[in-house]
């Protein structure tokens, strides 16, 4: 007989207007740590984008607690199930932007009012087969290469806010096409999508729920989905797929496909690397030479790598 986690991750977020963001933080803070949820929370004045982990009956209460209140009475949780904590501790902040694509704000993107059409992951995965169809990759590039739908476009981006400039740069590419957007729970298509209709693209929609919907849908399980989606907490990635799963990231150090994401040892650089099992053990968890030469470097002469 099977045991239920004890832990819960709930990822969520909702677009409402926030009168007092400043005070929407202390309030909201004071109710996280009396229940002993930790997690990353950012609030504005166009809404609200978190995830946390807690104990099963802390995060229920949460959830409950949440749909009390009249502008997070609807909104979606996103849940998994966890053998602990996911993070380290509670960090909630006020923003300009829950997620920034960092538009002048006479050109800013109101979700309520324009975005893209929402699918469902079934129509999703159907509409990824029509030829026609562009399917866009709206995180960071990072995030893509740890796993991404077969035959993505991935914009070489490191921040959300880059959209804007890339879209524009290649707006040849996706002129007369279908687009499809997708992220990993559903809010930065929520404004990429609109994005892309206030540009003049009329053919857009975006996967309702994200890459985390995807995966736990019983009709489609994550197919096509290669690799695993990117999570901003200690788990890194988590699995997508369960019809047909593969591994599109390798090591590299030795070519390895591995789905280990690491800091690079030298902290200096600090950069996100894949690195297998073996190479850590055997190189140390070093993403080039030269890190791995300026650490020993450092040690030698008595610094800190």
């Amino acid at each position: 007989m099977s045991t239920a986690a004890p832990f819960q991750v709930l990822l969520y977020y909702k677009y409402f207007s926030i009168d007092d963001p400043q005070r929407y933080v202390t309030e909201h803070r004071a109710l996280c740590d009396e229940l002993g949820l930790r997690g990353r929370i950012l609030v504005a004045s166009e809404g609200l984008n978190g995830t946390v982990s807690g104990e099963l009956q802390q995060t229920e209460r949460y959830m409950q607690i949440m749909h009390e209140h009249e502008g997070t009475r609807d909104m979606e949780f996103k849940i998994d199930p966890a053998d602990d904590h996911v993070f380290k501790k509670l960090s909630i902040k006020a923003r300009d932007e829950i997620v920034t694509l960092g538009l002048p704000s006479d050109e800013d993107i109101n979700p309520n009012q324009t975005t893209g059409h929402y699918l469902s992951p079934k129509a999703f995965y159907e509409a990824m087969q029509d030829p026609n169809a562009i399917v866009l990759d709206g995180r960071n590039d990072y995030e893509s290469e740890l796993g991404r739908f077969r035959d993505a476009l991935c914009p070489d981006v490191g921040n959300f806010r880059d959209f804007p400039e890339w879209i524009r740069k290649h707006r040849a590419d996706l002129e007369g096409k279908r687009i499809l957007t997708y992220c990993t729970g559903g809010i930065r298509c929520e404004k990429l999508s609109g994005f892309l209709l206030q540009e003049g693209f009329t053919n857009v929609s975006q996967l309702h729920g994200g890459i985390v919907t995807y995966g736990r849908d019983p009709k489609v399980k994550g197919r096509n989905f290669e690799g695993q989606c990117y999570v901003f907490d200690q788990r890194i990635g988590v699995p997508v797929n369960e019809a047909n799963p593969t591994i599109i990231s390798t090591c590299a150090l030795c070519g390895e496909a591995t789905e280990r994401y690491r800091n690079c040892a030298y902290k200096p650089c600090n950069a996100q690397f894949f690195c297998c099992e073996s190479c850590e053990e055997t190189k140390g968890r070093f993403c080039q030479d030269a890190c791995c030469c300026a650490a020993s470097e450092t040690a030698s002469t008595g610094g800190e790598a």
